[in-house]
This record gives structure tokens, C-alpha cells and sequence, in this order.
């Protein structure tokens, strides 16, 4: 599947994109492992967090179909998983292997995890070495997967200090720890989204943060509750971006999750020059949402904070391609994290920017942009759905006809984002060939 847009126009009206994808894969993960039953709204029906559910079902939880975004789980407690009769796929999703590996390695029965030809390119090293250090014994394939996790150990607790930030392996070694003997925590070198601590909070479970430590004892109990999932941020920054360098948008998205773990897109794009209003700020389930206007500004080039960057990691594609129509060089460093995603983003982002004509320079932890023109072209998202969702707003201010080309994966993390597009007002058109 391909998208095919025609160059210019302008974003306007009011939207509410999916529910947040983060948040969904922790509520079935959370949901299943506690007591009594948790209800879901706002459940991001993509593939991805389909995917969790699905490996969930196969370890013997009860959850039902999605309808609209809202299903319930039965939850079997810390100890109520069964063996899965099957290897668990979970398709092109880092998340769902990455957390469910921690999760696992408290199991008293064996399990695989594996994925598509994508997933299994992606390096797990990360997690698989401070689970190991807790006493977790995973197989892998030269550090990829399939992983296979062996039951019946008995972990225990350590503290662990990242090496990278990232909320994965965070939430990995904290799943890990509800299982291990004593304490686990986790210092983190720059704050990372929360979401799991947050929702294990909600679940009645005690976690301690302090001065950017995280801790929690092993052997508790989590409780059903009522999730309200907010529209997932990471998936607003695609209009929210594209608003901004079109003349003459003027957007409002609904509902999105505003915290402050992930709001480093609204920060950054400001600094940009960006006009965006924070409308209603609420609070929704122990996360906070507001309304985002967006209307059109000339954007300036600007060094983006590194301590910004882990705050808006997945979003950084979509401020490139503000980058490009940005007045003067935008310089991203201490991202390191993106070359381990879906795809090698800066490596992706750069090759496409080259072939819109936008100047650009690579670097091991980053990326420079000068701003210009865009032409148009052909672009190869290298199966990577933010690659593909942010070349599709680059249409807005390219000069000629562009083929984003291999856009499937998008269905990932946003099922009806083409519809949503030219709902807006975007020029785009999906085609099998």
C-alpha cells in the first residue's frame, strides 16, 4: 500500500486521533495481571497493541473484542498467567516484546516471543541484560529475536542505572521487579514517559519516584480499575506538525494526553515559532489531557534541548520534517534511540529529506537540517509507519507529486490516518500500486 499526495493545501476542523498506544499496551499488560476486573476506554484498536491483547488471550486472560475503543478484562492476578500453547507473535511492535520480556521472567512456565522480519532485526540486548542480572534466563537470536524466556526462576531485586533513557527498558526491569524478592528500581539519565508507573499507580500498586529514581517491592497485588485512555500524542504531532507549516491551517485536536513525559513535541515546536493553544488542560484518570489548536506560523531552525529529546523521541520524524520548512538549520543530537527503532530513523529521515532536496548532515547520535524548498518525489518509509505519517505532511509545502511507498505499517500505531488526513484537508490518495 502506497500513499500518493498532491503538493500544498491546508489542515482545518476538529479531530480526535486514536487512543494513546503506550497506554494501551499497559492496560491489557497491567489488566491481566491484576485482580478483579479492569474496564477500557480509548483502547487504541491498531495492530500493535492488538498484538498484546492477542498474546494475552493466549496466556489464558478473558478480554473482550474492542468495540469503539472499549473492552474489559478479567484479570487472573500476578500468579493466573498460563503457558501459552503457541509462540507469541507480536508483529512489528518493540513495546509489546520489550515489556511482556520483563513480565515473563517471573513466569513459573516457559515462553517465545517473536514478530515479523522487522521486529526481529531490533536489538534487545538492553533489556535482556539487566533482566539477567535480576536472574532471568532469555534466549536470543545474536541479541534479537525470537527471545525465549525460561520459567521458575526466582529473581530479585537491583537497582539498575540506564545507560540510555528509555521508557521500555524502565518498564521492562519494574514489570520484572512486581516478581522479584525485594526491591527494584531504576535510575533514569533523563526523564522517559511514565505511563507505567502512573498506571501501576492506578492498579493500587505503591511505586516510589524520587530525584529521578523509581522503585517498587515485589509480591504485591495490583486491583481491577477503569482506564480512560486519552488520544495518543505521539500521534497528534503528525498534524500538529503539519498545521504549522501550512498557510492558512487552522486545526484543533481533541482530547490528547498532554503529560508531561511526552509533551517535549508542544515545547519544541513552540521554540520553532509554532502557534499552538493549549485549550481546557483536565485531568483524566491520573493523566493529563487538554484540547491543541494549531495554526499556521513561519517556523525558525533552532538546536533542539537534548534533555527534550527523550520527551518527544517517537515524534522527532515529524519535527524533521518542520525542520525542513524551517527558516535556517535545526541541529538534533542525543538521539541515539532512533536508530533502534522500526526502522534506523535518522538514517530514513535522511535519505528522504535528500530526495525532497533538503540539505542535511548525519551524525552517529543525530541530525542537521537546513531548511528549503521541498520538491517532490519518491520516498521509501522502509516499512516504518512514522516515516510514512511524516513524509505524507511533507506534501503540504512540496512543490510536485509525491509516492510515499510502503505505507501498511502505519495501520501500527494510527488505523485511519489517511481517512483522518484528507478529512483535514490534506491531498492524499492510497493505492495498491
Amino acid at each position: 500500500m502506497h500513499f500518493y499526495l498532491e503538493p500544498g493545501g491546508k489542515l482545518t476542523g476538529s479531530i480526535r486521533v486514536p487512543g494513546d498506544k503506550s497506554m494501551s499496551h499497559r492496560s491489557i499488560m497491567l489488566g491481566s495481571i491484576a485482580d478483579g476486573t479492569t474496564t477500557v476506554s480509548g483502547f487504541l484498536e491498531g495492530e500493535d497493541a492488538l498484538a498484546t491483547l492477542a498474546a494475552f488471550r493466549a496466556m489464558g486472560v478473558n478480554i473482550t473484542d474492542p468495540e469503539a475503543g472499549r473492552l474489559t478484562i478479567d484479570g487472573v492476578g500476578l500468579r493466573g498467567l498460563s503457558p501459552s500453547d503457541q509462540v507469541m507473535d507480536v508483529g512489528n511492535s518493540g513495546t509489546s516484546i520489550r515489556l511482556m520480556v520483563g513480565l515473563l521472567s517471573g513466569q513459573s512456565f516457559d515462553s517465545i516471543i517473536t514478530g515479523d522480519q522487522s521486529l526481529l532485526r531490533r536489538p534487545m540486548a538492553r533489556v535482556i541484560t539487566p533482566l539477567s542480572q535480576m536472574g532471568a534466563l532469555i534466549s536470543s537470536r545474536e541479541g534479537c529475536p525470537p527471545l525465549e524466556v525460561k520459567g521458575g526462576r526466582a529473581l530479585t531485586g537491583l537497582h539498575y542505572d540506564l545507560p540510555v533513557a528509555s521508557a521500555q527498558v524502565k518498564s521492562s526491569v519494574l514489570l520484572a521487579g512486581l516478581y522479584a524478592s525485594g526491591q527494584t528500581s531504576v535510575t533514569e539519565p533523563a526523564p522517559t514517559r511514565d505511563h507505567t508507573e502512573r498506571m501501576l499507580a492506578g492498579f493500587g500498586y505503591p511505586v516510589e519516584r524520587q530525584d529521578g529514581v523509581i522503585g517498587l517491592q515485589g509480591g504485591g497485588t495490583l486491583t481491577g480499575t477503569d482506564i480512560d485512555i486519552p488520544a495518543d500524542i505521539s500521534s497528534a504531532a503528525f498534524f500538529l506538525v503539519g498545521a504549522s507549516i501550512a498557510p492558512g491551517s487552522d486545526l484543533t485536536l481533541e482530547h490528547v494526553g498532554v503529560n508531561p513525559t511526552r509533551d517535549g513535541i508542544i515545547r519544541i515546536l513552540r521554540a520553532m515559532g509554532a502557534d499552538i493553544d493549549i485549550i481546557n488542560p483536565r485531568e483524566v484518570g491520573g493523566e493529563p489531557v487538554a484540547d491543541l489548536r494549531v495554526r499556521y506560523a513561519p517556523l525558525k531552525g533552532i538546536d533542539i534541548p537534548v534533555e527534550e529529546v527523550p520527551l518527544a523521541i517517537d515524534e522527532m520524524p515529524a519535527v524533521l520534517i518542520a525542520a525542513a520548512c524551517a527558516e535556517g538549520v535545526t541541529v538534533l543530537s542525543g538521539a541515539e534511540e532512533l536508530r533502534v527503532k522500526e526502522s534506523d530513523r535518522i538514517a530514513s529521515m535522511a535519505e528522504g529529506l535528500t530526495q525532497l532536496g533538503i540539505r542535511n548532515t548525519v551524525y552517529p547520535d543525530g541530525i542537521s537540517v537546513t531548511g528549503g524548498e521541498m520538491s517532490g518525489g519518491v520516498i521509501a518509509t522502509h516499512y516504518d509507519h512514522r516515516i510514512a505519517m511524516s513524509f505524507a505532511m511533507a506534501a503540504l509545502r512540496a512543490t510536485d507529486r509525491l509516492k510515499v511507498s510502503d505505507c501498511a505499517h502505519v495501520a501500527t500505531s494510527f488505523p485511519g490516518f489517511a481517512e483522518l488526513a484528507v478529512e483535514t484537508g490534506l491531498h492524499l490518495e492510497v493505492a495498491a500500486e
